[in-house]
Order: structure tokens, then sequence, then C-alpha cells
């Protein structure tokens, strides 16, 4: 799975965004850079980064005010999504859990350790593209699902006129036009054939369904990644 991708880095100290975009680049990764929240806003709408790394304290506007339009408004929906890793001077265990409760997907203390923050930038990595692709089998599944309800309505609908298409040929009377027996016994033939090959569909369509309610109990769930995530991050704060 590639990890790489575009980094925002939000800082007022100028050493901390020239270190992260030697470093990060150095590893593949691409980096853009804003001093401040206002700055950074500006840059989420023109490049819409994979991940966005947040000093709190910084002029103009907190890294906590940040999260907050980026996470809880409307205006910044499409926004959602990008996964935020924030740095602070404080370790107090409220501070994280106000973080969490934002929105922020990681919590790194100052003065860090560069190998630490690597790790954490791609495991939270990771789990976006995890959860990105649980999201897509969802769509899928949901797809797939949706066919075969409209293939069932089909097949379901078709069998009542071709059985009546049936019927009647049954109870012609092939003394009264010659012809009359030859197109009765093609219909009968032909219209045998249509209803088994229906019936044949019908089946195949409710072994997939079973199928896909198999896959379902067995596929990890949103709910099971946020549990999980919910779980890794109040080891974190303890």
């Amino acid at each position: 799975m590639s990890l790489k991708g575009k980094i925002l880095i939000v800082d007022d100290e100028p050493i901390n965004l020239d270190f992260f975009e030697v470093m990060l680049s150095r590893l593949g990764f691409e980096v853009v850079m804003a001093e401040d929240g206002e700055e950074a806003l500006e840059m989420i709408k023109q490049d819409k980064p994979d991940l966005i790394i947040l000093d709190n304290i910084m002029p103009k506007m907190t890294g906590w005010e940040l999260t907050k339009i980026l996470k809880k408004s409307k205006a910044y929906e499409q926004y959602h999504d990008i996964p935020i890793v924030m740095f602070s001077a404080m370790d107090a265990v409220k501070d994280k859990i106000e973080g969490f409760e934002l929105g922020v997907e990681d919590y790194i203390t100052k003065p860090f350790n560069f190998s630490e923050v690597l790790a954490r930038i791609r495991a939270v990595l990771r789990n976006k593209e995890l959860a990105k692709q649980v999201v897509n089998r969802e769509r899928r599944i949901a797809l797939i699902e949706s066919l075969n309800k409209s293939l069932l309505y089909f097949t379901d609908h078709l069998k009542e006129p071709m059985n009546g298409l049936l019927s009647a040929a049954k109870d012609l009377d092939a003394a009264v036009v010659p012809r009359v027996q030859e197109f009765r016994d093609l219909v009968l033939r032909e219209g045998g054939q249509v209803l088994a090959t229906l019936e044949g569909l019908r089946e195949e369509i409710l072994d997939l369904n079973r199928e896909g309610d198999k896959i379902l109990l067995d596929e990890v769930s949103l709910e099971d990644l946020e549990l999980k995530f919910q779980k890794h991050f109040n080891g974190m704060t303890r």
C-alpha cells in the first residue's frame, strides 16, 4: 500500500516548516506549508492535502479553531475527511481529549522525535486508506444488492406473462388450422426454455444475495474502525 501523498504543514515557526519540508520531501511526500490558520484554510481549498500537520498555538487562528472549522463547519464539509495530526507543547490529558473530540486523528507533544512523527503520519495515512477501501467495498455491495433486486423483479414479473402464453398455447385447437400445431409446439418449447433460464437466473441471484450477506458479516465495518481508533486514542491519553 503506497502511503505517499500531499502533506500540509501549518506552523508559525519557520524553522519547523523548513525542517518538515526537507525531511518529508526526502521521503517522497509532497509538502505544502502555511504560517497560520487563515493561510492554511486557503491552501486547503487550493490543494486539498492528504494530511495536515498542525501546530496548536498560532497567531490569528489556533490549531483547535482551525480543526473545528475543518471538521464541523458545513462550509468545509468536503474537507471533513482530511486527517489532522496536531502538535502542542501541552501534555494534559484534557487537552488531548478536547483535540480528539474536535476530530483530530493523532496528537504529538513537543518536543518531538521525528521517527515517532513519521510513524504516526504513516499510521494515520494507513487508517485513512483502509477506511476508504471499506467505504468503496460497502458501495460496491450496495450496488450489487440493488442490481439483484432489479433482476429479481424482472424475473418474477416476466414469469407470469410467459406462463400465460404457455397456457394459451396448450389450449390451442390444432385441428382448426394446420399451422397452429407447429406454432403451439414452438411456443411450448421456447417458452419452457425461457422459464427454465429465468428460474436458473433467479437462483443465481439468490445465491449472490446470500454470499453478499456473508461478506458483510465478515467485512470490517466503518463502526468497527471507529471503535478500533477510539480504543487506540483512549490508550494514548492514559
